[in-house]
C-alpha cells in the first residue's frame, strides 16, 4: 500500500482526496500538514511539514503558493516523490520545481481533469488548423471569490498547450487597460472573473468554468462541463461539435462555418 501525506489536507481538494483514499485499498494518507491543524481528520495533521515525522512513500499537494518553497526543500531533502498541484507559483518557484526535479520525482500538474487534460489535446490540433486561417484566440476564465491566483493555473495550461502547438511563438496578454493599441496577431488573451461561488450549486462537478474562443468575427463559447463529459464519453464527432457549438449561441451560419473548420480536426 502506497502511503501519502495529503499537504493542504484541510482545502477543498485536501479534504475531496482523503474521501477517496479512505475508500481506496492500494493508498493511506498518514499524516497531513495544513495550518487548520484543529480539524479532525483519520490521520494525524502537523502545521509544517518539519514537524511531521511519519514515514511516507509520496506527498500529494493541493496547498497554495507560500507553502511550495518548504514543500520542495523536504521532498529535495528526503528525495520524496511529489504531486504538485498548486498554481500560481512564481518564476522562481518554477525554477526551483526543475532543480528540485534532479533529486526526486515530481509530477507537476495544473489541473488533473481528464476533460481539461484531453481538451490540451484538442486545442493544439485546433490552432494549428485556425490560426495560418485568422483566427485569434481569447481564454475567459471564471472562478469563485475564494481563488487566490488569477489568472488559474488550468487557463494558463490551455495557454502553454496551445503555444506549444506553435512553437512557443505567442504572447499572453493579460489585461489591455494600460495601454491603446491593436491586438497582436501572435498574443493570447486571458482574462479572469472572480465572483461568488461560480458555479455554487454543483461544487463537486463545476469547480470552475473556462471558455476558449478561436475568434475571426465570431465567439465560439462552450460550458466546460459539456466538453469534458463529452470528452471522457469519447464521443467527439461532427454532431456532438454541432450541437457544443449551438451553447455559445452562435447563428446557424456561424456554427456551419466553424463546424466545416473543426471537421477536418477528427
Amino acid at each position: 500500500m502506497v502511503r501519502a501525506i495529503m499537504h493542504g489536507c484541510n482545502g477543498a481538494m485536501g479534504q475531496v482526496i482523503s474521501g477517496i483514499a479512505a475508500k481506496d485499498e492500494e493508498i493511506s494518507i498518514v499524516a497531513g500538514i495544513d495550518m487548520r491543524t484543529e480539524q479532525k481528520n483519520d490521520y494525524p495533521v502537523f502545521a509544517s511539514l518539519n514537524e511531521c515525522k511519519v514515514e511516507a512513500d509520496v506527498v500529494i499537494d493541493f496547498s497554495n503558493a507560500k507553502a511550495v518553497d518548504e514543500l520542495l526543500n523536504y521532498c529535495g531533502e528526503k528525495k520524496l516523490p511529489l504531486v504538485l498541484c498548486t498554481t500560481g507559483l512564481s518564476e522562481d518557484q518554477l525554477a526551483k520545481v526543475t532543480e528540485t526535479s534532479k533529486e526526486t520525482a515530481i509530477l507537476k500538474s495544473a489541473n488533473m481533469s481528464l476533460g481539461i487534460n484531453t481538451l490540451m489535446d484538442l486545442l493544439q490540433t485546433a490552432i494549428k488548423k485556425l490560426a495560418p486561417a485568422g483566427f485569434d484566440v481569447e481564454i475567459v476564465e471564471k472562478h469563485h471569490n475564494q481563488k487566490l491566483d488569477a489568472p488559474s493555473g488550468t487557463a494558463l495550461a490551455l495557454a502553454d498547450a496551445m503555444n506549444e502547438a506553435m512553437d512557443n511563438t505567442y504572447s499572453y496578454k493579460l489585461d489591455r487597460s494600460s495601454e491603446r493599441k491593436k491586438r497582436d496577431a501572435k498574443e493570447i488573451g486571458i482574462q479572469a472573473v472572480r465572483g461568488g461561488s461560480i458555479v455554487g450549486e454543483i461544487p463537486e462537478i463545476y469547480q470552475y468554468q473556462i471558455q476558449v474562443g478561436f475568434t475571426e468575427c465570431i465567439i465560439v463559447n462552450a460550458s466546460y462541463f459539456y466538453i469534458s463529459k463529452e470528452f471522457v464519453r469519447d464521443n467527439i464527432d461532427i454532431e456532438i461539435l454541432t450541437e457544443l457549438l449551438s451553447l455559445g449561441e452562435l447563428v446557424d451560419s456561424d456554427a456551419n462555418k466553424v463546424t466545416n473548420v473543426f471537421s477536418t480536426l477528427f
